[in-house]
């Protein structure tokens, strides 16, 4: 997850190794950029995700243990922001602490009665966490028929691959079941000086796709969660549904997501075509950098497209995801800035504004997985994975769509004022999907 908007050429800087970012070092550009959206008051940048899993539950000593074995190790969970060198124009700083305080970061119970799972993570993704301690909690929760783990994170700190990186390397996978499948990525670039992006594609990324929308405009502090369950048959039978050839899962997804903002009437009455483009996180990880925390994506915007029916809108999402080899140009954006100083500067923090605008996309659409089979803590199976992104200044609408084994999960996050729309966009989001297969 993934999963947050990042200014054109805020990308990713090159981390070196598992443990992220070295302590007592300015933050990356990418994480910089996170913690002012924080630190400046403007948003909230707790991010996270959610795991169901069907069984007992562990006891909370039993799974404070378990993460002090499992996640002792990562540098990234000591980091702290260094609040001594904060100011209006100072650029942030990691700091570390002395040792690996598990009892603060790992605690139980949902400190509400009587309220649903989506009330409950709304409450908590609405809270930020603060730099007292290291940025990150993993909180047991009961569920229907088991429980589940909310792992969140200030985004500065932790990206979608990092918490879907730190719940994998929390559970086991049965010996009986082969291993999980390896990431499909193509191979990292070669090493030596890499070539920069061409002019053409840079200024193609900085010019407006978008235009304001309905929805689109001051974002409150409370938050609202909409859960829609699928199965990974059912994405399956639409991926399958093209002539042309099998669509990927992300543009299943991103057409639904489309569809979704038509049903809904949120886009209102578009006079003219286009307008409406996703803002898609890629994970620029490595085949060999699965475990490496941080925040290692890169952004790229999809158009959206409103006409036609579903196949007709997942036609168009699919030739242009192939066509536009998203990953290389994520990674294109990732190499671009790890040349760049740390520093702010009157051109970057424009850049940065314009980027968090409805004239740069139109919604956050973030999509994630396990890439693993059966996954179970103590006998507890998992059973379904949904993340959770923050919201960015003046879009008070982001959806998600996460997988792990047979299961699908479509999560919409709203502020309070669009409280409505939570439900409408995950209910049609999970229909669309539905009528791709027919």
């Amino acid at each position: 997850m993934t999963p947050h908007t990042s200014a054109p050429g805020l990308a990713p800087h090159a981390l070196p190794g598992p443990a992220g970012t070295a302590a007592g070092q300015a933050m990356p550009p990418l994480d910089a950029w996170l913690f002012r959206h924080q630190s400046s008051g403007a948003m909230c940048m707790t991010d996270g995700v959610m795991a169901w899993f069907e069984g007992s539950p562990p006891t909370p000593a039993g799974l404070r243990e378990r993460v002090r074995e499992r996640w002792g190790a990562y540098e990234r969970l000591r980091l702290t922001p260094d609040v001594a060198a904060s100011g209006p124009r100072a650029w942030p700083r990691w700091t570390t602490g002395p040792g690996f305080a598990v009892e603060h970061h790992v605690v139980e119970g949902s400190g509400s009665t009587n309220a649903s799972a989506e009330a409950v993570v709304g409450q908590l993704l609405a809270q930020p966490l603060g730099p007292a301690r290291p940025p990150w909690q993993l909180r047991l929760l009961p569920a229907d028929d088991g429980f589940a783990l909310l792992l969140r994170a200030h985004h500065a700190l932790l990206d979608g691959g990092s918490l879907i990186a730190l719940l994998r390397a929390l559970l086991d996978a049965p010996a009986a079941l082969p291993g999980p499948r390896a990431r499909r990525s193509p191979a990292p670039p070669p090493a030596g000086p890499a070539r920069p992006p061409r002019l053409a594609g840079m200024l193609a990324d900085l010019v407006p796709r978008a235009r304001p929308l309905p929805f689109h405009g001051a974002v409150d502090a409370r938050r609202v969660v909409s859960f829609r369950r699928l199965t990974v048959a059912e994405v399956n039978g639409a991926r399958d549904a093209l002539p042309s050839g099998r669509a990927s899962a992300n543009a299943v997804f991103l057409a639904a997501a489309a569809g979704a903002l038509r049903a809904t009437g949120a886009v209102g009455r578009m006079l003219l075509p286009g307008g409406v483009c996703a803002m898609v996180p890629v994970d620029v990880r490595g085949e060999d950098e699965a475990a490496v925390l941080g925040n290692r994506y890169a952004t790229v915007r999809v158009p959206l497209p409103l006409g036609g029916g579903p196949l007709r809108r997942l036609a168009a999402v699919d030739a242009f995801t192939r066509r536009a080899a998203l990953k290389e140009r994520a990674r294109a954006q990732a190499r671009l800035v790890a040349s760049r100083p740390r520093r702010h500067g009157l051109l970057g923090d424009m850049l940065g504004r314009y980027a968090d605008s409805p004239f740069y996309s139109s919604l956050l659409c973030s999509s994630g997985a396990t890439h693993a089979g059966r996954l179970m803590l103590g006998s507890a199976s998992l059973t379904g994975l949904a993340g959770l992104p923050p919201l960015s200044p003046g879009h008070p609408l982001a959806v998600t769509m996460f997988t792990h084994d047979a299961n699908a999960v479509v999560t919409v996050v709203t502020d309070h004022g669009h409280r409505d729309l939570a439900e409408e966009m995950s209910s049609a989001i999970r229909a669309e999907i539905l009528a791709m297969r027919l």
